[in-house]
């Protein structure tokens, strides 16, 4: 089991935090100024990317990369064939939901890590008992 860490960070955080018009934009850039240990994974840096890409464009994109690679203290977990076959379990768990695989993956890590707090305005990332930040103001 890995050390603790205290904050797991969705791609919808990282969203509201660089993009002024979001509805959480202020809760995550002040959150974002002093963060604690925070810990996301391949999958999210990998849909952030896709979402700037898709909304803005390729510059956009690269520059969402460039502020996670800066990112301090963010730690990226890889996502092997373990986090997949863990976070299919919680795919089957949750059919009642609308997860992606991202979201499962993210669920399985936070446990592993032994997540105090998520990061994120998707309400499905609370499903398996973390406190979602924006709940917790």
């Amino acid at each position: 089991m890995a050390g603790r860490t205290e904050s797991y960070v969705d791609t919808s955080a990282l969203i509201a935090f660089t993009d002024r018009s979001d509805t959480h934009h202020v809760t995550f850039r002040r959150l974002f100024s002093e963060p604690p240990p925070l810990l996301t994974t391949a999958l999210v840096v990998a849909e952030g990317h896709a979402w700037f890409l898709r909304r803005y464009d390729r510059t956009r994109a690269l520059q969402f990369l460039a502020m996670i690679e800066d990112m301090t203290p963010l730690a990226v977990s890889p996502v092997g064939p373990e986090e997949q076959a863990a976070a299919a379990g919680l795919l089957r768990r949750f059919s009642d939901q609308d997860l992606t695989l991202t979201d499962a993956v993210g669920l399985h890590v936070m446990s592993e890590h032994q997540v105090r707090m998520c990061w994120s305005t998707d309400s499905h990332l609370g499903l398996t008992g973390v406190p979602l930040v924006i709940n917790a103001r």
